[in-house]
């Protein structure tokens, strides 16, 4: 089986549509699912407006890529973006794609290149259009990649409070997807194993992340949360533990309380 971090990702950035100021971050980002192997922007360099991603490209070793507009109100960059993703597919050389970008036009491209069986990773700003989000097999938001952000969340490693800047506020909806997933992996006494139902939640909803709430870890957010119970098993190995989630159960007497109290 191959290891995570022996994946070939194809990198793929529309300098048209994500800020420059978090490549750092991005990279960095995309080291921890595997190899960038392929590493290219796509942008009309002649333009001003893309002029702040030519100091970081040299220092990342990413290939800038040309692309003319040929008329006005047309994208020509996502289309060479398209074309150069079904080459790169088709070369067999690469495990995965990072499509960087908040356009809603790779939606179609995304989709396409998991039905070829390869692992699609897409980064881009809150703003991204949901279409794209959902046909990604994870969508990491960039606003949560900036170096400050990552030094916050180091600081915040041993705490149960959020960061104040977070992209996402914590609802119930979110509290749900969790105890559904939880729910779904359950063994007969209601424990679930962390790491699976992280992989769950990402199949449901590409876009969560519990650095969007503020939190470092899935197990930080899910301590946070009054509704879960965290079991820590200890392994043969000392310095590793196997964390382990349940929903906590329902009081019934305290849901009793609570009818008689409504019909008085």
């Amino acid at each position: 089986m191959q290891n995570l971090n022996d994946l070939r990702f194809a990198v793929l950035i529309d300098a048209d549509n994500v800020p420059y100021a978090n490549v750092k971050g991005m990279m960095e980002e995309i080291a921890k699912y595997g190899t960038p192997t392929f590493k290219r922007i796509y942008g009309d360099w002649t333009k001003p407006t893309v002029s702040g991603w030519k100091g970081v490209l040299l220092e990342h070793a990413i290939t800038p890529i040309q692309q003319y507009s040929y008329t006005t109100g047309k994208n020509a960059t996502d289309s060479a973006m398209i074309i150069d993703a079904m080459d790169i597919l088709y070369t067999g050389k690469v495990d995965g794609f990072c499509i960087i970008s908040s356009d809603s036009d790779f939606t179609r491209l995304a989709v396409r290149l998991r039905e070829a069986g390869v692992k699609v990773i897409g980064m881009g700003q809150k703003k991204t259009p949901s279409p794209f989000i959902a046909a990604c097999d994870q969508f990491i938001y960039i606003e949560i990649l900036s170096e400050t952000a990552l030094e916050d969340a180091k600081e915040n490693m041993e705490k149960l409070q959020p960061e104040t800047n977070t992209i996402k506020n914590l609802d119930k909806k979110t509290i749900q997807l969790i105890a559904s997933s939880i729910s779904d992996l359950a063994d007969e006494s209601g424990w679930a194993f962390l790491g699976e139902v992280g992989k769950l939640i990402l199949k449901k909803e590409p876009d969560f992340d519990s650095r969007n709430y503020g939190f470092k870890k899935l197990g930080q957010l899910i301590k946070s949360i009054h509704n879960f119970e965290i079991d820590e098993r200890v392994t043969d190995k000392s310095n590793i533990k196997l964390v382990y989630i349940k929903v906590k159960p329902v009081n019934k007497n305290r849901a009793g309380d609570k009818k008689s109290a409504r019909k008085k």
